[in-house]
């Protein structure tokens, strides 16, 4: 390139305006017509204050009870998560003409829809914080769980955007389904049916499909997979079962996985580390690799070679 930083400059913001007009999805320009990233973000983290109100220090708002602290803190989030659906509601059908009106009420009553669910969503994750003092030996309480653990993080964050999936609310659930992602390592779809009783323990890599059913007191380790067989189909698999379904009372170890929607764990099964299942496990049911052969071959002790000449290179003498 020839000619000034400054020419040359004005010549790339020429061409990245010219490339922003082709009529792209990536070429979308005005950012109001989508949902606010950082807004959904900051509205699931004021979300999980009102799951777990005194385990995060409120440092917006300087009230002095429960009550107004609670009452400031949902009118916060209703006013913005009301505006956040609206968007979303609308972006979903850009090319339609929408009745403002409609839209409003629309949002407002999945928005309160959405907040009356949350005593419910609470007595589900106070089993599943349960579920890890039962589970892992080495808790030493509700409140180290509720502020450490990344399992009860993503499984709080799910169990709050599932309840907006199942109100339709396009985009929303799995961006925070995404920021939990982000923040634990465990890959949660908004879509996926858990029930109570639920524990993550380690939890990073974890990854539960869409349309997979879980049922109650079911405990996942550590890279587990409840995937699809085969997405070759893209969207026409849109809406049909294609995760599996696990039973009560499961346990499945770290980097296992289970495939297919036709695919059922059955009840108080235990599914062993590393296996790879695309068929259905029945009730009561041990399932592990045969034992691998192992070999355990001496290291003699290193030796440097006369002929080393290259950093003093070490190798093994054998």
């Amino acid at each position: 390139m020839v000619g000034t930083l400054a020419d040359n400059l004005k010549e790339i913001t020429f061409d990245i305006l010219y490339d922003y007009g082709r009529q792209r999805p990536i070429d979308q320009l005005n950012i109001h017509d989508q949902p606010n990233k950082d807004d959904i973000v900051e509205l699931t983290e004021k979300l999980v204050r009102v799951i777990f109100p005194g385990y995060y220090k409120d440092k917006d708002y300087k009230v002095f009870t429960p009550q107004n602290s609670l009452a400031v803190l949902l009118e916060d989030v209703t006013i913005n998560l009301k505006k956040q659906i609206s968007i979303a509601l609308k972006s979903y059908h850009p090319d339609q003409k929408i009745d403002q009106k409609k839209l409003c009420k629309a949002s407002e009553e999945i928005t309160l829809d959405f907040l009356k669910t949350i005593p419910r969503i609470r007595a589900c994750i106070d089993t599943d914080v349960q579920a890890a003092l039962d589970g892992d030996p080495a808790a030493e309480s509700a409140s180290e769980i509720i502020l450490s653990y990344p399992g009860l993080f993503a499984i709080t964050v799910h169990r709050l955007a599932h309840e907006l999936y199942v109100l339709s609310v396009p985009m929303i659930p799995r961006i925070m389904s995404e920021y939990a992602h982000s923040q634990t390592g465990i890959d949660i779809n908004p879509g996926a049916k858990i029930g109570e009783y639920f524990f993550i323990d380690h939890g990073t890599g974890i990854v539960i499909g869409e349309t997979s059913v879980i049922g109650d007191h079911v405990k996942l380790y550590q890279g587990v997979t409840l995937g699809a067989l085969s997405t070759r189909a893209g969207r026409n698999l849109r809406h049909v079962k294609r995760h599996p379904t696990i039973e009560d009372n499961v346990t499945i170890y770290s980097g296992a996985s289970i495939l297919g929607g036709d695919t059922v764990i059955g009840e108080s099964s235990v599914i062993g580390g590393n296996v790879f299942i695309t068929k259905s496990v029945p009730p009561n049911t041990r399932v592990s690799v045969k034992n691998q052969e192992l070999h355990f071959d001496a290291r003699k002790r290193l030796v440097k070679t006369e002929d080393t000449v290259l950093n003093d290179a070490w190798i093994y003498n054998i």
